[in-house]
């Protein structure tokens, strides 16, 4: 019997039984009391058959195809920092009328935030 893994036996297993549970011709020959020992389990009729190796069930283990690929370069776009502030603000502003229109805030719950550092922030008194 060729060497499989307990994934391949699981399946092969399961699906022989699944066959023999649908009333599958046996593939190999049991005596009636093997088979009422067996309580006609159809998992256990599945596993003597793989056992006694009368199944015709092969298994294709595709390989990993070594290729040479050379790596390309990443592509970055020029954005400026102005531009990503200026998208990063209009996004908010988006989020905060889109809370509005939903009525989870009011107009003047909207606090103003500013993403300077804390040291260089104004200080409110």
């Amino acid at each position: 019997m060729e060497q499989f893994t307990r994934y391949e036996i699981a399946r092969i297993i399961g699906a022989r039984a699944l066959q023999i549970a649908m009333d599958a011709p046996l593939l190999f020959r049991f005596k009636e009391e093997e088979l009422k020992a067996m309580n006609y389990d159809a998992l256990k009729i599945a596993e003597r058959e793989l056992k006694e190796d009368v199944l015709p069930i092969s298994i294709h283990r595709p390989t990993p195809r070594k290729r040479k690929d050379k790596l390309s370069a990443v592509k970055e776009d020029a954005v400026s920092d102005e531009e990503i502030i200026a998208k990063e603000q209009e996004v908010e502003k988006e989020i905060v009328q889109d809370a509005e229109q939903l009525g989870l805030i009011q107009g003047d719950e909207v606090e103003d935030y500013t993403d300077l550092p804390p040291s260089t922030a104004p200080i409110e008194q």
